[in-house]
């Protein structure tokens, strides 16, 4: 059976014989392999091109954002499968990446679709206006705001008024970081309430402005984040945590359910 288009089997990233490996149109090991850091070459791979001086600055600046936050759901769910198989190291760096979702982490794909599509729809027209008009209109359908607000950093998320203090230092003030501040600015009025900025608003308001597409805005948030799974992975297996971690949730949950007869 065949699904999806049949007719382009191409590929663009990456090829090999007996004498070469070819990324992006690179020799591996003559070209790449120690005259490139990581950064450049992560660019390299995804975007076909090096970055320039604001993108290599930035993704740099983005990637050591959002690396790390603490025991997050994802960090628990990778310490917890690593205590439960500890061979399989590989899993609880999956597990931990599988809850990269709309809430947590995978917010600033949201966001930078939620940017994107305001950006476009505000050409030529009041971007005001339409920034109301649909925050009004996720507030009707009980919509969150993408990119606003934290349970945590109530007050600000700290880490997006820093990156978008250096987005001001090195002149990045395009559509999507102006449509950002925008969407700030009316949430009393169409919302009834402040909500502050946090990282995933940020993030994809920056990306958007040195010209990741918006099909990559949760790319660099998921290659930062395994950085920090393998940190908390590699303490688990010289400080476990992560019964304890079981153990405190079932110590947490009182069961409500029905109760055996007799009892």
């Amino acid at each position: 059976m065949r699904i999806g288009k049949q007719d382009a089997p191409l590929t663009a990233i990456s090829t090999s014989d007996a004498n070469s490996i070819t990324i992006r149109g690179r020799d591996l090991c003559n070209e790449l392999i120690g005259k490139i850091d990581f950064v450049d070459y992560f660019f390299l791979m995804l975007m076909g091109k090096e970055p320039d001086a604001n993108q290599r600055f930035f993704v740099n600046a983005l990637l050591v954002t959002i690396a790390e936050h603490g025991l997050v759901p994802s960090v628990q769910a990778a310490r917890m499968t690593l205590a439960a198989a500890p061979e399989a190291i590989q899993g609880a760096v999956a597990a931990g990446l599988l809850g990269s979702g709309s809430v947590v982490l995978g917010s600033a794909e949201a966001a930078g679709i939620f940017l994107n599509d305001l950006v476009n729809a505000s050409e030529g027209k009041n971007a005001r206006e339409i920034a109301i008009e649909e925050i009004r209109a996720r507030k009707a359908r009980k919509a969150a705001i993408p990119g606003f607000g934290h349970p945590q950093h109530s007050g600000g998320d700290p880490r997006a008024n820093v990156l978008l203090q250096l987005a001001k230092e090195r002149g990045l003030n395009g559509p999507y970081i102006k449509m950002l501040r925008t969407v700030a600015e009316v949430l009393p009025e169409a919302l009834g309430k402040t909500l502050p900025i946090n990282v995933n608003g940020a993030i994809p308001a920056i990306l958007l402005e040195v010209g990741f597409p918006v099909t990559a805005m949760k790319s660099v948030s998921i290659l930062a984040r395994t950085a920090g799974l393998l940190a908390h992975l590699q303490e688990e297996t010289e400080r476990p945590i992560g019964f304890i971690m079981s153990h405190a949730a079932a110590e947490a949950i009182t069961y409500d359910g029905i109760k055996p007869r007799g009892k």
